[in-house]
């Protein structure tokens, strides 16, 4: 008789062969996985934009200019806001479909933000570890993380006048949970996202590329290009369309928002002011744990808080204005060790120990009650913009009738230049398809100037529309600019 033993074993496969064959599949299941979470977060997005009928403010309508004005070859960065390669990356092929420009950006934007919640609650899951006999304790510190990086004081604020401050959040956090996954090559191109949005992230590209020469020699080349893209992008294109290659950071030099006396003290507090007092302290138990223990991971990410906010304060000395959304990426690192803090808790004691875990519990049932005020707070601020952007929703509008109303961009361009109040300045530009630099914002001044001008007074959500020192050979052209939109 035939060898059992010796024919199953030569009718099985190697074990090589079996052993990719599953490493394939759980890749498949993973990226499927993502596929959902993509779908359901752009579907979540979108569903959101149309809802809140939210517009962007000052600064995104700036952005859009941008992009139109580059495809007519006519960007000038000289005005306000300051110059951000990130936000550029897409309004640009945004404005190849203007009409839809505006909305496309606000999903962007949207997407962005809530982004920051799932790659904030997957690191605190990773950073909470396998706990089989509590298996809640990582789902716990997950959801108590994302839903703490939106509850960030100012965060819906941002988010619903589509700032790409949140966005860079979750940049900054998808940088994290890529390294902590060993995908280098993603995580530096997030970090490189992120020097592209704000400059507190310059150092921590320079310093990834440096571990990367040193750790990972594939990435030698790709790491030196990146680095090297940075004052590329920032200053090649400055210097190309303003008057100087340093104009974004002479624009940030005349905010309103600057600290005055003690920087240390006036940007720290404005960092702790981000949250109440029992997520700060979570996220300080969380980091004396870490130094108990010597968790490398968790002390590098601490790190990476600390030194944000050191960045933040040189900047400050410099004479920039330090404004509490700049610090939203060291608050939302702190509130995920916090979140983890919270998970470790749970998953603690021996698996048999009915004490360690109702102590766990009760720990975690305080936190989380300690901060529901938070949350109600941050939920009635939340409806409170809401209803703030769906009445500038109207009044940007009633603007884009008027103006059609009138003849259009080029007839109100031949009667003057178009002249607001500072917080409207970017919207009209984009109205009247002009750089921003081009419309005037002091209407006092312009007036004074005895230059013709069509001022765009904001009324009582509505606008008054004048046609002001007029030249004589355009008076009755330009008679019919006088009018008042609809109030109220």
């Amino acid at each position: 008789m035939p060898d059992r033993t010796a024919t199953a074993q030569a009718t099985e496969p190697p074990a090589l062969p079996r052993t990719r064959a599953a490493a394939t599949q759980r890749s498949r299941r993973k990226l499927h996985g993502g596929f959902i979470a993509a779908s359901i977060l752009v579907a979540v997005s979108v569903l959101f934009v149309v809802l809140t009928r939210m517009k962007p403010a000052y600064d995104a309508y700036g952005w859009m200019v941008w992009g139109r004005q580059t495809l007519h070859w006519n960007l000038d960065t000289n005005g306000a806001p300051s110059w951000k390669p990130l936000t550029f990356m897409f309004t640009l092929p945004y404005a190849l479909v203007m009409s839809a420009q505006t909305w496309l950006w606000s999903v962007t934007s949207v997407i962005g933000a809530l982004a920051g919640a799932l790659f904030g609650g997957r690191i605190a899951y990773r950073l909470t570890g396998p706990a089989p006999n509590r298996p809640y304790a990582p789902i716990v510190a997950a959801a108590f993380a994302g839903l703490g990086v939106l509850g960030i004081a100012d965060y819906w604020h941002q988010i619903l006048i589509a700032n790409s401050d949140p966005m860079v959040v979750a940049i900054c956090l998808a940088a994290i949970d890529f390294h902590l996954s060993r995908r280098y090559r993603l995580a530096f191109v997030m970090v490189l996202l992120a020097s592209f949005g704000r400059p507190e992230a310059w150092p921590f590209a320079l310093g990834y590329a440096i571990w990367a020469w040193l750790r990972v020699p594939g990435m030698r080349m790709f790491a030196v290009a990146g680095v090297v893209s940075i004052p590329l992008v920032w200053f090649g294109v400055s210097a190309l369309t303003s008057n100087s290659w340093l104009r974004p950071g002479d624009l940030a030099l005349d905010s309103v928002n600057v600290i005055h006396g003690n920087k240390f003290i006036g940007v720290t507090r404005r960092l702790l002011g981000l949250y109440e007092p029992p997520m700060q302290i979570a996220a300080g138990l969380a980091i004396a744990f870490a130094v108990v223990i010597r968790d490398k991971v968790w002390l590098t990410l601490a790190a990476f808080a600390f030194a944000w906010l050191a960045i933040e304060i040189a900047f400050a000395l410099h004479g920039w204005s330090a404004v509490t959304r700049y610090l939203f990426e060291a608050e939302a690192v702190l509130v995920v060790l916090a979140g983890a803090g919270l998970g470790r808790v749970l998953a603690a004691g021996s698996p048999t120990s009915v004490a360690a875990r109702l102590g766990g519990v009760a720990i975690a049932a305080i936190l989380i009650g300690s901060l529901i005020p938070t949350a109600i707070e941050r939920t009635r601020g939340a409806h409170s913009e809401i209803a703030k952007r769906r009445q500038a929703a109207v009044q940007i509008n009633r603007l884009q009738d008027v103006i059609k109303q009138l003849g259009g961009p080029a007839r109100i361009r031949g009667c003057g230049q178009p002249v607001t109040t500072v917080a409207w300045q970017s919207i009209l530009a984009w109205e009247v398809e002009l750089n921003v630099g081009n419309v005037g914002f002091r209407p006092g001044r312009s007036i004074d100037k005895g230059n013709p001008i069509v001022l765009f007074k904001p009324h009582m959500g509505g606008w008054q529309v004048r046609p002001i020192h007029t030249l004589p050979a355009n008076r009755v052209a330009c008679s019919s600019m006088r009018t008042d939109t609809a109030f109220g």
